[in-house]
């Protein structure tokens, strides 16, 4: 019954029997409840550590055929990266790559977005990271889609060289600046991420 702005005034209130309640409409078919109730986790998950405790439930979520579950679960399990103390993320990071190469694009964006979510609290997977996202072909993927994947892959490398500075890294964003698939407002947006 709440509106999307008033779900962040529901996250504090929330209790364990409410969260495993959202978790379990994270498979409803209809669309409002299951999207409200993903927006609730992943706000809870940025400052409570009590979402993580269903880390298994979001990767079951990566094999399934359906790419909303999928999304759903790569969003969740990147929220959660802040709280893996146990270092789970490092046994699925490989699983969690491969969806930069989802049949769905609009999963493989939200798999390389999320990586902007996993780069600040998990750097033993920065490598991998690196490698993924360095070998993907961008002039493979459809031509509507190129721009709008170098542009997350742009913003996931940006990070990690803040953290640690990479020379292939730095020559990639150079590459991609002076290449021709960017027009002249996604170069302005890339050298105000470099400069930020």
């Amino acid at each position: 019954s709440y509106g999307k702005e008033n779900l962040p005034e529901l996250v504090p209130s929330l209790c364990k029997d409410d969260l495993d309640q959202l978790v379990s409409w994270l498979t409803e078919k209809d669309d409002n409840l299951r999207y409200k109730s993903f927006l609730l986790l992943q706000s809870r998950s940025e400052k409570y550590n009590d979402v993580y405790h269903y880390w298994n439930l979001f990767l079951e979520k990566l094999q399934s055929p359906n790419s909303f579950h999928r999304n759903i679960g790569l969003r969740l399990i990147a929220e959660n990266v802040r709280w893996d103390e146990e270092g789970k993320f490092d046994d699925v990071c490989d699983l969690y790559l491969s969806f930069c190469d989802d049949e769905k694009p609009v999963t493989v964006r939200q798999c390389i977005q999320s990586l902007c979510k996993v780069v600040p609290y998990n750097t033993s997977c920065h490598t991998k990271i690196i490698h993924k996202l360095l070998s993907i072909d961008i002039a493979q993927r459809k031509e509507s889609q190129q721009k709008l994947v170098l542009l997350d892959i742009i913003s996931v490398l940006t990070l990690i060289n803040k953290i640690q500075a990479n020379n292939d890294i730095t020559q990639y964003i150079e590459n991609a600046l002076t290449g021709g698939l960017l027009d002249k407002k996604s170069k302005q947006l890339v050298e105000t991420q470099l400069k930020s």
